[in-house]
């Protein structure tokens, strides 16, 4: 079974997707720059699943340890946190879900130069790495709630098998996932989160999320 790390993992996105992998049975390592928050962390986190599958390690050790390695760290880190990252994640899946927000303006969409935050990711990690962009679409604050709404989930990323294995992983939190071509569509899962934050500053919302329609899945 495959052990999931999740960098940055004691903010909301993070520990909300570590607490549904865990109640789903996966092994979880919690990550953060602070080992004993991380440890803190990870022991609610196995008192809210009623089981033992989570620990808590600093980045880089979580980033080691783990098969698949999940970064859920703010724009303004991601750079940083994926050199120091590089070396451990050779030869893994890095699901990368950040989103380039720059605040204040974050109701507003602001792509990278380089066209998003998934392709800065691949570039700098280089072909030693497989890097696939989803999550970026789910609701905070509805992982916490197992009757909370579910939005679906957006995959992309050049390699179709990372990509699958990654689709599983949103259906084994209860999302569903969706294939959505390579890696540089992320451009547009990464923009369309600036439009969810403004409806939900419009209408008074935590919740929003996408729903795909029209086709079986």
């Amino acid at each position: 079974m495959q052990t999931i790390s999740i960098i940055g993992g004691t903010g909301e996105l993070g520990s909300g997707l570590a607490l549904r992998w865990a109640k789903a049975g996966l092994p979880v390592i919690i990550g953060s720059r602070d080992a004993d928050r991380a440890a803190e962390a990870a022991n609610a986190l196995n008192k809210l699943a009623g089981n033992d599958l989570a620990r808590g390690m600093d980045n880089l050790a979580a980033a080691e340890a783990g098969d698949i390695v999940v970064m859920t760290v703010k724009f303004s880190h991601h750079r940083a946190t994926l050199e120091q990252l590089k070396p451990a994640l050779a030869g893994k899946i890095l699901v990368d879900t950040t989103v380039p927000l720059v605040p204040p303006k974050v109701a507003r969409v602001q792509l990278p130069a380089e066209g998003c935050a998934a392709l800065i990711a691949q570039k700098i990690l280089g072909d030693e790495t497989t890097v696939v962009s989803a999550f970026q679409n789910v609701s905070a604050a509805s992982l916490q709630h197992d009757n909370g709404p579910k939005s679906d989930v957006l995959v992309a990323g050049d390699d179709p098998d990372a990509r699958e294995t990654i689709v599983q992983l949103s259906n084994a939190a209860g999302y569903k996932g969706w294939h959505a071509g390579p890696l540089a569509n992320s451009a547009a899962t990464e923009a369309l989160t600036s439009v969810l934050i403004f409806i939900n500053k419009r209408y008074k919302s935590n919740h929003t999320g996408i729903a795909i329609s029209g086709v079986d899945h």
